[in-house]
């Protein structure tokens, strides 16, 4: 029976992930498909550039709210192994959502709402780096990378100093971080070249 839970942690997870906080926002404002203009990505990043700061908050904390929700049933359903489920599926769902035809945003708003409950001290240590990275090179996408990153290594130390007790934490990290750092394949490869866009910058 456990693993039919496992299963509807991660089916629930998915179909909340896959609900874009982005374009409904955007309808609701009047704005533009989220899709057609910018990056094409529907998160809060591409929502800030194409519907301002009210409409990036939103979509960010939609989305932060969406992955809570989705580890909180996690968590009722399989304890801390069904927030970690919840934590991968909803992120999947919201990079590829069934409803919205497979085309959603980069993950890291559902990110910083799903790694929270399972590792908290872990998760706030990335926010502040990530926070710490933009603000001082303003550039969303790097800042984004370190979260993940910076949390697949604290996720490492924690288990480490907790002698593995739950030792598949790390490879879940790690696969977080590398759902994330791929969708941003085309930001690395602009910040490689000098020519990615910084937060607040114009679209040339």
């Amino acid at each position: 029976m456990i693993w039919l839970k496992y299963i509807l942690s991660a089916v629930i997870a998915y179909l909340l992930g896959s609900v874009s906080v982005g374009i409904i926002t955007s309808k609701l404002m009047g704005g533009p498909n989220l899709r057609e203009v910018g990056s094409g990505n529907t998160g809060a990043t591409n929502a800030l550039r194409a519907l301002g700061k009210k409409g990036g908050i939103i979509v960010f904390v939609g989305d932060i709210l969406k992955a809570l929700i989705a580890s909180l049933i996690g968590r009722a359903l399989c304890g801390h192994d069904g927030m970690l489920i919840a934590a991968v599926f909803v992120i999947v769902g919201h990079i590829w959502p069934v409803f919205h035809g497979f085309k959603g945003g980069k993950g890291v708003s559902c990110v910083c709402g799903a790694i929270h409950l399972p590792y908290n001290p872990a998760a706030v240590i990335a926010y502040v780096i990530a926070l710490a990275i933009i603000g001082v090179t303003k550039y969303v996408s790097l800042g984004s990378c370190c979260l993940v990153l910076s949390f697949a290594i604290l996720v490492t130390i924690t288990e480490a100093l907790n002698g593995f007790a739950c030792w598949y934490a790390i490879p879940w990290a790690f696969l977080i971080a590398a759902l994330v750092i791929w969708r941003h394949k085309e930001n690395i490869s602009r910040l490689i070249k000098g020519t990615e866009r910084k937060l607040g910058e114009k679209k040339n």
